[in-house]
Formats: C-alpha cells, sequence, structure tokens
C-alpha cells in the first residue's frame, strides 16, 4: 500500500530528507446515482445511471447548456494524488494513494492522515475551495473519519479560512480571490509555462473511464494535473519573491531528471514526460 508518505527511505518516492512544507494535490470523482436518485428523486424510481442523467439534463437546461455538471455533494472521490514539497520547494515525492485498489474510504483515509502527520505542511491545489476539499470533507463525514487538524479545533485562521496561510487555492489567488473567471484554467497555465496541460483524458471522461473499470488511467490523469499544478505553484513564487525566476527553472530540472527517474517504475509517468516542453514566454508563437 503506497499512502502520502511515500515509499521507504532508500527507495523511489521514499523520504528525501528534508521536512514537507507543501502538500500539493488533487483528486478525481465520480458521482453517486444511487444517493442522487435518493435525494432527488425520491419514489421515481431511478436507476443510478438514469437519476445522474436525468439530473445533468436538469443542470443543462438551468445553465441555458453551458454545464452539466452535477454538485459536488454527490460526488465520491476516486482518485487522490499528492505531491510533497521540501521548504524551498524541491519536489519530494509524487504518490497515488492507495493505488493500484483505488478504495474510496482508504484513499481518504490515508489523505487525512497525511495532513495530520505533515503538521507544519501548507495545502495547494486548484480551484479546492470550491471542489477538492468539499470533496474530501464531506467523504470523511460519509466514511466517518477524524480529519481534526484540518478543522483546526476551531482556528477561524486554520485551512478553512479563505485568505488563510495554511491553504493556496492557486485559482483564488490567481483571480484576485473570484474577481475575474480564469478561462482555461490549469491547462492554460500549465501550456503557458510549457507544461503539458490536458492531454489524451480531461475530466469529463472520468465518469465514463471508471464505469469502464479504467482506475489506473484516471489515476495517471490525476497525478499529471498534480504535476502541473506543482509547476504553476512554482511560478507563483516566483511573482512573490520567494524565489527567483533562476531558481524556479533549477527546480524544474530537477524535478523533471527526478520524474524520468521515477518513471522507470512508475511509467504513467511517460506521456507527461513526453509532453514536457520547454517555457517560452514569447507571444503569438
Amino acid at each position: 500500500m503506497v499512502d502520502l508518505h511515500g515509499a521507504k527511505a532508500g527507495e523511489p518516492g521514499g523520504d528525501r530528507g528534508p521536512e514537507t512544507a507543501y502538500i500539493v494535490f488533487d483528486t478525481e470523482s465520480v458521482v453517486d446515482g444511487a444517493l442522487l436518485s435518493r435525494v432527488l428523486y425520491p419514489g421515481d424510481g431511478l436507476s443510478p445511471e438514469d437519476a445522474a442523467a436525468k439530473e445533468r439534463k436538469a443542470r443543462l437546461e438551468d445553465s441555458d447548456g453551458s454545464s452539466d455538471f452535477i454538485a459536488v455533494t454527490f460526488h465520491v472521490p476516486v482518485s487522490i494524488s499528492v505531491a510533497r514539497v521540501a521548504a524551498d520547494f524541491r519536489l519530494l515525492d509524487v504518490v497515488a494513494l492507495d493505488a493500484p485498489r483505488f478504495d474510496p474510504r482508504q484513499m481518504v483515509s490515508l489523505f487525512w492522515k497525511g495532513v495530520a502527520r505533515y503538521r507544519g505542511s501548507v495545502l495547494v491545489d486548484f480551484n479546492g475551495r470550491s471542489f477538492d476539499l468539499p470533496l474530501l470533507t464531506l467523504a470523511a463525514f460519509r466514511f466517518g473519519i477524524s480529519c481534526p487538524r484540518y478543522f483546526a479545533d476551531g482556528d477561524r485562521f486554520g485551512f478553512r479560512y479563505r485568505f488563510t496561510s495554511s491553504h493556496i487555492d492557486l485559482m483564488e489567488w490567481l483571480t484576485e480571490y473570484g474577481a475575474y473567471r480564469m478561462k482555461g484554467g490549469l491547462n492554460l497555465l500549465a501550456k503557458m509555462l510549457g507544461k503539458p496541460g490536458k492531454m489524451s483524458t480531461r475530466g469529463d471522461q472520468v465518469d465514463a473511464l471508471y464505469r469502464a473499470g479504467a482506475l489506473r488511467e484516471i489515476s495517471d490523469y490525476c497525478t499529471q494535473d498534480v504535476l502541473d499544478t506543482y509547476f504553476i505553484f512554482l511560478r507563483t513564487r516566483v511573482l512573490t519573491g520567494q524565489i527567483t525566476l533562476e531558481d524556479e527553472q533549477r527546480l524544474v530540472a530537477e524535478a523533471r531528471s527526478w520524474l524520468q527517474e521515477r518513471s522507470k517504475t512508475q511509467p504513467g509517468l511517460e506521456p507527461y514526460l513526453e509532453n514536457f516542453g520547454t517555457w517560452n514566454p514569447e507571444p503569438f508563437l
């Protein structure tokens, strides 16, 4: 079993010495159609699939055709990937929780145990306040999993405070906390930096992949998003002055070399490395 802590020291993915200062993470999820049927369509006798289809149609109508996304409250995580990052922003490890089983209860338990273990760490994500963290806290509620560090013993400036220093939602940070819509999202920012961004898999394909039993493909996609998030995080630290552009490029090169070595035992990284480009800031190319 692989958890947020990584493998044993000395093995690929094991602790590399420095303390974990940042936990960069991403999730993938599917809709619990049975729960949706019981809550929104009681008495209709709808199967989980039919209930989900009906709700997607309703969402399309309500949004004038712009989105059929079903609320996060009806989702269950099917993949959680995590990168541990040192205080100097060096990549320490990348893991897919509970691989290769990807059991939702176990993944959620491992995630919150890791947050508790790395007590000084900061959570880093993209759109985490609106999706990933509600997904993970509601899953903890469903499974009866304690996550006391996240709730910070009543500290209003803990992870849950919008402007906390304990959680960096990069989408909120870059959009002035929702002042404008970031069209293109994670994919846009990754490609600005010459990183792969979205490749053959996209978020709206996860449900079909899950029904086809392609859990590893979902996990690889989730891990790719975590890596994009890490590299975007590095560039935001250039903006804040915590590292120089030269520091960032050195860290990117080091991370790429580390990923190349890890790909020998984690072949799901190979497509990401094959599409790993060179940063070129010139417009109109």
